[in-house]
């Protein structure tokens, strides 16, 4: 039997269109055409899919994350899961890789199948386009990450305090050579996490009476994506400056076990170079030396969103609402203070 996604194929449009072209939306006379055209060469049932698409509006929910590897998206999955199991909800669990275009042909998805609503962690600050689903009454939460101008709910930690305290425990220990390796540029986390290590880092400058060069700060700066692997080459250029850091804020967990990797390669370890990681992971406790983190509501990340999500889906109208979560810092030996020649 001929699927929405298989008319979709056949005539050269998205299944959100075929949706429209059967609900009577807003679509083209050419596109309608075609369309209509391929159902009919397919024997596709507009009437029996659209009410199978109703049925699952009452019952379905997207979830849209940039990474189920990571330890904290799949934490943030179970929260969001954990809440609509308690209204009978199902979640379909999507994966963008960080990819805004994979990222978009699941929205474009969510929409053609009449998903009751989605949540979704951006893949990009600039270029994740919720509009659509928006402009068609879909209900929609904001989950970690923030696209620009969507006005839509949200739950996010607050990034910039929690990176301006990881900074400022590394201060304290006595390091003053201090990286922060973050992640893409276009992605609210990174772009926050960096603004609280920068604030930290100039606001010593300024009270130790130093002229605060932001060039010097920008040296120890490296962008990289959320993977074990641009942790570890990131790294690697650090350890290879005429003057490396003493010490390395790393703004994801993945990222922090390439650091170490690198680290061990290059014979050193912590806490003669202090590490620290904003996010846990399950061993941090075991490393030895055991690992400093940012431990991240991750969990209740996911929680309050499906729960946000409710709201709307049972009709509210209430102000829009944005939910900020605070991190706590786990100090362990990772960050001990940097070892005397």
């Amino acid at each position: 039997m001929a699927t929405i996604h298989d008319v979709a194929k056949a005539a050269g449009v998205s299944p959100a269109t075929v949706s429209r072209v059967f609900n009577g939306g807003n679509v083209t006379a050419a596109r309608v055409r075609s369309v209509q055209q391929a159902a009919a060469a397919l024997g596709f049932a507009p009437n029996r899919v659209a009410r199978s698409l109703r049925k699952q509006q009452s019952s379905v929910i997207g979830l849209i994350i940039p990474d189920i590897e990571n330890p904290f998206f799949t934490s943030l999955a179970r929260g969001v899961e954990d809440a609509a199991q308690r209204t009978s909800l199902s979640v379909v669990l999507c994966n963008s890789d960080e990819d805004t275009g994979k990222e978009r042909r699941y929205l474009e998805i969510a929409l053609g199948e009449q998903m009751a609503g989605v949540i979704v962690a951006a893949a990009s600050r600039d270029s994740t386009d919720l509009q659509p689903l928006i402009a068609r009454g879909v209900p929609v939460v904001a989950v970690d990450r923030r696209p620009h101008d969507a006005d839509v709910d949200a739950v996010m930690v607050d990034n910039q305090h929690g990176g301006e305290v990881a900074t400022r425990h590394l201060l304290g220990a006595g390091y003053h050579r201090i990286a922060c390796i973050t992640g893409p540029e276009g992605a609210s986390t990174s772009e926050e996490r960096l603004a609280g290590f920068r604030s930290a880092m100039s606001s010593e400058a300024r009270s130790a009476g130093e002229r605060f060069d932001p060039a010097i700060l920008q040296a120890y700066v490296r962008h990289a994506d959320f993977r074990v692997g641009g942790g570890r080459l990131a790294m690697r250029d650090l350890l290879a400056m005429s003057e490396p850091p003493d010490a390395v804020f790393v703004a994801n967990n993945l990222m922090t076990v390439g650091v170490l990797e690198a680290l061990r390669e290059a014979g050193k370890e912590p806490p003669g170079v202090g590490v620290l990681s904003f996010g846990g992971v399950p061993w941090a406790s075991l490393a030895r030396p055991a690992l400093t983190t940012v431990e991240l509501p991750s969990y209740d990340l996911g929680r309050t969103a499906a729960e946000l999500l409710l709201q709307r889906m049972s009709g509210s109208t209430a102000t829009l609402q944005t939910v900020v979560l605070r991190t706590k810092l786990e100090a362990r030996a990772s960050t001990a203070g940097p070892v005397e020649a």
